[in-house]
């Protein structure tokens, strides 16, 4: 795992505590999930065990019945020569084995002799349920060589229900052709005790249509609601958990006992089954929980023994911007090595107050004599205005109008650091107030008598010195051209907002002038002021031009 992907220490030392925490969980939940498949599997296994058991003492007994059937029909079948020795041996043979109730023979090469201990069931009854089952195909053999082809059923006669066993033999020296015996259910109910078995455990041998011919483990013998809602096969592999006809989920496993009617259905309540459920979660969950605890308890001594430092030395660096007397805390139970760093933060804290103390002392100083040198240039500028309008007194025509366009230019010059210098720091200048206060001083400088110099300012906008002056210098240039050419005009100066970040400065005559070309350092004003020009001259129209501003 490369930690240096992960940014703080908190995310590194938890990084590492998971890399370390992961394949322990992986291995937590592998033997998990293999213990829960062992556990799962043995019941599977005790369940179709137990089917299987109940399948085959209900084989063994039918097949006990069925050498009953062979031994006393071959017996029958050679002693009973007419109907009262039939049934003088039948009954002796019926009495022998309590719950044989009837018996149907017939002997090859003879008449077929019948007796039943239930007075209800008579010999025609007998023949008739044994032409039945011949008509059925024979049950497949289940181990070996059957001793004959052999029925297992179940019949209703005389109103009461009986375990059938039918057998017909093909060989030619047997006595016995056919034979039909009919046993008492609750002879087969003995087969059925295994013992006290799983909890829940309800077993039945079922019959066609579901019908039960006897059941261990409910309440009424006839109860069906405990089998299953949908008919399972006989023969699976494996247990199925489906819902009961009563709808409660339960497991089911069957196994055949007399193809196809007649098999063994078990069901069991899946008490094992959520227990192995519960044992798989507790095994998976209780590694996974103390992890997880280990992790918040690792997180929470990071956080009180190393985060919580860093994070206060973090804080006061932060702070720093607005307290300039902020610390690093330092406890005595810090780590010793953090607590090292935050010494060295102090100190360095320390040392960068005393520089920026000094640096603040040359700042002022450098302030003030900036401050200073800006006040001795405005003065300057003032003397020098004041020389040029008293010069200007000695002279007439085009020498006095070029004294006064000097001067008015030295005004430009003057006024822009009179207003960028108002309240004693270097600050930029107001539109408005400096193109009013370039006009005023045009009007007195500049117009004749007959010509008039006025202004709209409709702006907040400002602009740094750098940029006011050379704008001062292109509004003279382009008042002073047009009012030394053009007697008797009138020059109207607009200043508006275009949008946010634009005003528009227009310079329009009342009248057609002409115009002249503008000398070569009118393009370097354009550029210093950065300006682009909306409109060139023509007409009545001096000129206009956009400037980006500051808000």
């Amino acid at each position: 795992m490369r930690l240096a992907r992960f940014k703080t220490v908190r995310g590194r030392l938890l990084a590492l505590l998971i890399g370390i925490a992961l394949p322990i969980a992986g291995l937590t939940a592998i033997t998990a999930i293999t213990t829960y498949q062992t556990v799962t599997a043995a019941i599977r296994t005790s369940q179709m065990r137990t089917v299987e058991d109940y399948a085959v003492r209900t084989r063994v007994w039918y097949r006990g019945a069925l050498r009953s059937l062979l031994a006393g029909g071959s017996a029958l079948a050679l002693t009973a020569r007419d109907s009262s020795d039939c049934g003088k041996v039948g009954g002796q043979t019926l009495a022998r084995v309590a719950g044989y109730r009837a018996i149907h023979v017939l002997p090859r090469g003879g008449d077929a002799c019948a007796f039943s201990l239930d007075p209800e069931v008579s010999a025609a009854d007998l023949a008739a349920a044994a032409a039945m089952l011949q008509a059925k195909p024979p049950v497949q053999s289940w181990a070996g060589t059957e001793l004959a082809q052999v029925r297992y059923d179940h019949v209703t006669l005389g109103g009461k229900r009986y375990l059938a066993v039918y057998a017909q033999s093909d060989e030619t020296g047997s006595p016995l052709r056919e034979g039909l015996l009919l046993v008492d259910p609750e002879l087969l109910d003995q087969v059925f005790d295994l013992g006290d078995g799983e909890p829940g455990l309800v077993v039945a041998l079922v019959g066609r249509g579901g019908d039960i011919i006897v059941s261990r483990g409910t309440a009424q013998p006839d109860d069906a609601s405990w089998l299953p809602a949908r008919d399972l096969a006989p023969a699976a592999k494996e247990p199925s958990q489906v819902q009961s006809r009563a709808g409660v989920s339960r497991v089911y496993a069957t196994r055949i006992v007399a193809d196809p009617d007649f098999y063994i259905i078990a069901s069991f309540d899946d008490a094992l089954g959520q227990a192995a459920r519960t044992q798989f979660l507790v095994l998976l969950l209780a590694p996974l929980l103390t992890l997880a605890l280990l992790c918040v308890v690792y997180l929470r001594a990071i956080d009180k023994h190393c985060v919580r430092w860093l994070r206060g030395i973090e804080a006061a660096a932060r702070t720093r911007s607005t307290l300039t007397t902020a610390r690093a805390v330092i406890a005595d139970d810090m780590p010793s090595d953090i607590r090292s760093v935050a010494e060295a933060f102090n100190t360095m804290v320390e040392e960068q107050e005393v520089r920026q103390r000094k640096l603040q002392t040359a700042l002022d100083d450098n302030r003030f004599l900036v401050r200073e040198l800006h006040h001795r240039v405005k003065n300057s500028l003032q003397v020098v205005q004041s020389y040029i309008g008293l010069t200007k007194r000695d002279y007439r025509g085009d020498a006095r109008m070029a004294l006064a366009d000097a001067e008015c230019r030295v005004h430009v010059l003057s006024a822009a650091y009179r207003f960028t210098l108002a309240d004693g720091e270097m600050q930029p200048v107001r539109i408005d107030l400096f193109v009013d206060d370039v006009v005023t001083m045009i009007s007195n400088l500049l117009r004749r008598r007959d010509q008039w110099v006025t202004s709209i300012v409709d702006t907040r906008a400002s602009l740094s010195v750098d940029r006011i002056i050379p704008l001062g210098f292109l509004i003279v240039d382009v008042m002073s051209r047009a009012l030394r050419s053009t007697p008797g005009v009138s020059i109207q100066i607009s200043v508006s907002d275009i949008d946010d970040g634009t005003v528009e400065i227009a310079i329009e005559a009342d009248r057609e002038i002409a115009h002249s070309a503008p000398p070569k350092l009118f393009a370097g004003l354009v550029t210093q002021i950065e300006a682009i020009q909306a409109g060139a001259p023509e007409g009545a129209r001096l000129g206009a031009w956009r400037v980006a501003h500051f808000t």
